[in-house]
Parts: C-alpha cells; sequence; structure tokens
C-alpha cells in the first residue's frame, strides 16, 4: 500500500544528510512525543535494512552513478526517501515474498486470527478461522510477533485496506498489553475525492516530492499562506491546510482541492509517478495535462502497544512491529518512516522473539479458554437476530470521521463517546 518511498540518511543526493538530521527531522515532525531511544533505533540502523533488501533482490530507481535514488519528502531536510517509482511498498512485498519461498518458511493464507491466547501470564498461542475451509486452528507458539497492521477502516474514508479494522490493538489489549498514544491518528492530506468509489485511496506524496502543487478552487496556491515548505510541509500541517480551504469556502465542487503535475516534464510523471499516472487515466483524469481533485484520507495511526528497544511489549511472549507498534513515530509520522518502521523493528522482533523460541518450551493451554473462543465465534456464524456487525461498523466509521476527525473539539468528542 505505501508508494512514495522509504526514508534513509545514505546521502546519496544530498551527502550533508546523516542518521542525525533524519533523527532530529523525525522527533520535530512527531511534536517531541516520540519515544527517542526508538527513533535512534530506527534512523541508524535503517541503512543496513535496505541493504538487506537489495540482497534479497529489491530494485530501486538508482542516480547517474549508480547509487540508489532520492526524492524529497515532507518536512526533512533533505532528499532521503529512496524508491522503486511509486510502487515501493509493492517491491518490498514482492522481494520478502520470495525470500520467504526461498527460505521454505511455512505460511498459513486467508486464516484470520481472532484473539491470543495466555498460559501462566504470558502469550502461549492464538485461536484462528482458516477461511477457506471455515475450520477453528489452535496456533501454539513459544513465542508470538503481532504485525497486524493499522486501523484505518474505523474511519469512513481511508487509505487503508479493507482488513485494517484494528484487530491487532484490539486482541493485545484484551490480553493485557499498554498501548500508547491511541488519540494519534495522521490523515494523509491527499486522498481521491472522485468518483465516490474511490474516495480515499491514497495519491502518494510523491506526487508532491516530485513538484505537485496544491491549489484551490481559485487557482491560488494556498500553503503559501499556511507553511514555508509548501507542499512538503509536515502531513498534519498540509492536511488541516486543505480542510481548512475547503471549511472557508475555496474547496473545489466536490470538497477538496487540486493537485497538479501538469508543468512537470511528461516523461518524469511516466517513469517516476507510473501508478498515479495509471490510478487516475482510469477514472477518466490525465496528470500530465490536468489536475488530481484530492482531499485528506485516514492513513496511520502513530500510537499502539507499548514496546521497548527489543520491540518486546509488556505482556510476556509477545513482540509487536510495523503499524500495531506505537511510540516511534510521535504526534506525526514524516512520510517514508512507515516502511523503515517495519523492516527495522521487524527484524529486531523476529530475532528476539526467535530467542525466546530457542530457550523456552510449549505451555499447555487451558481447554476452557479455547472452547470459550469457539463459542464465541460461534455466535457470530450461527445467530440470525439483532444488529448486523457490518451495520454497527457503518455507523462508527461515520462516527469517527464526522466527530474524530481532523479537527476536534470537546463537544464533538463528547458526542462520539456518548
Amino acid at each position: 500500500m505505501a508508494e512514495g518511498g522509504v526514508n534513509v540518511a545514505l546521502g546519496n543526493v544530498d551527502p550533508q544528510d546523516n542518521w542525525e538530521v533524519h533523527f532530529k527531522d523525525t522527533i520535530t515532525g512527531g511534536g517531541w512525543i516520540n519515544n527517542q531511544k526508538l527513533v535512534e533505533i530506527l534512523v541508524k540502523e535503517g541503512a543496513e535494512r535496505i541493504f538487506d533488501l537489495e540482497e534479497y533482490g529489491a530494485v530501486f530507481d538508482r542516480t547517474s552513478e549508480g547509487k540508489i535514488a532520492q526524492r524529497p519528502f515532507g518536512k526533512q531536510s533533505y532528499r532521503r526517501t529512496c524508491y522503486a517509482s511509486d510502487r515501493t511498498g509493492h517491491e518490498f512485498m514482492a522481494t520478502l515474498t520470495e525470500e520467504v519461498r526461498r527460505r521454505d518458511i511455512d505460511v498459513m493464507e486467508e486464516v484470520f486470527v481472532t484473539n491470543l491466547l495466555l498460559a501462566n501470564g504470558r502469550v502461549a498461542g492464538a485461536f484462528g478461522i482458516d477461511y477457506k475451509t471455515s475450520d477453528f486452528l489452535l496456533l501454539k507458539s513459544k513465542a508470538t510477533v503481532l504485525a497486524a497492521g493499522g486501523t484505518g477502516r474505523i474511519y469512513k474514508f481511508t487509505s487503508n485496506a479493507a482488513q485494517d479494522t484494528g484487530d491487532g490493538y484490539a486482541m493485545a489489549y484484551r490480553a493485557g498489553a499498554s498501548l500508547i498514544d491511541m488519540e494519534m491518528f495522521q490523515f494523509h492530506p491527499t486522498g481521491m475525492l472522485v468518483p465516490e468509489s474511490a474516495r480515499g485511496i491514497l495519491v502518494t506524496e510523491a506526487v508532491r516530492g516530485e513538484g505537485g502543487i496544491l491549489m484551490n478552487k481559485d487557482n491560488e496556491r494556498f500553503m503559501k499562506r499556511y507553511d514555508p515548505n509548501l507542499e512538503l510541509a509536515a502531513r498534519d500541517v498540509v492536511a488541516r491546510s486543505i480542510a481548512t480551504e475547503v471549511l472557508e469556502g475555496r474547496g473545489t465542487p466536490h470538497g477538496g482541492v487540486y493537485l497538479s503535475v501538469a508543468h512537470v516534464d511528461p516523461h518524469v510523471i511516466e517513469t517516476r509517478l507510473k501508478t498515479m499516472l495509471t490510478q487516475f487515466l482510469d477514472t477518466g483524469v490525465d496528470i500530465r495535462k490536468e489536475p488530481m481533485e484530492v482531499a485528506p484520507t485516514a492513513h496511520h495511526l502513530m500510537g499502539g502497544l507499548f514496546v521497548d528497544e527489543d520491540a518486546a511489549t509488556d505482556l510476556k511472549g509477545l513482540w509487536a512491529a510495523g503499524e500495531v507498534a506505537g511510540g516511534i513515530q510521535g504526534g506525526n509520522r514524516l512520510g517514508g518512516n512507515a516502511l523503515l518502521d517495519t523492516q527495522v523493528f521487524g527484524k529486531r522482533a523476529g530475532e528476539n522473539a526467535a530467542k525466546c523460541a530457542k530457550s523456552n518450551g510449549h505451555v499447555s493451554l487451558d481447554r476452557k479458554d479455547v472452547e470459550k473462543e469457539a463459542k464465541h465465534i460461534k455466535s457470530f456464524i450461527e445467530r440470525r437476530k439483532g444488529v448486523r456487525p457490518v451495520q454497527i461498523k457503518t455507523r462508527l466509521a461515520e462516527l469517527m470521521w464526522n466527530k474524530v476527525g481532523i479537527f476536534r473539539n470537546r463537544d464533538e468528542l463528547q458526542e462520539a463517546v456518548l
């Protein structure tokens, strides 16, 4: 799902860049509430993780000297975002999937985990459903890594995949893990606006990184009023600025703003923004010649499970990595830091969980806990009366979008709670 790139202070384009500058950008962008120990690990170990991916076969765009190319991204002092056109996340996925196959690692496709199971106060397994057979599954584990992604689907309009409904946070919380910074939700400034069926689909920050400009209905480059960094200000700043333009009556007919790269060399668009070009051509818009219509979309939860430097939660036997883990991004994530987070803390979580597994045996699960979870899941499948879960989900998404959005106030938050 991530398109624009991954931040690593390689200094390939701007030699003065280094991990210390990346650290400062991340902390200031996060409003100084990041866990600084975790941020230091993130920016120091990032380069090695990108080189790991290259060794596995990942193909990044290159400079004329053959080095990994780097583009500008919001709230960053230098050009440090490494990329593979505008499909960087896809390149990560394809590369890692091939490496999993090469190592002959077992993968259980289409399994939905509903709950973590405890024994003697530690995570000792999980309960799941096999989508293909509808069978219940009991998964025993010596150590467990949770990498369940985010929860954008609690909002009506989101860039997130359909399965990003926050189950990872919920099952860990029910099991006893601590959550932090859960109010810190990021709204990406640019999601698709039309057609309605595409509302919320991500328009990558790479569009602005490659020279895209934002304009209101009067063709005014309005970011001049809000931040000297213009379109490459921090994501929270750009999202609030767009929302303000719309609220004050300067939005487009569909309630957004215009994002244009029509002034950019068409070859740059065709090579560095291939996905965006195709995405909008499918809706009848040629971004080489005409502007896109965009609006903020729910994108990333900076909060999540409390983790330490080893990516361990405060619940024994459980590690966490990626968006489900909190504390790294602070109050606002820099674009390009999330992919780096998955690689740096994914490795730490995996290695430390493996060490734990080698020194511990399986623990017997309580049969009553397993039967209780099976009965709970069956109750959803077998019941014929009452409110359908999808109705509750739809109401929640509407409520969150209307009352717990980009701008928040006490009265609307209290309405949401009640």
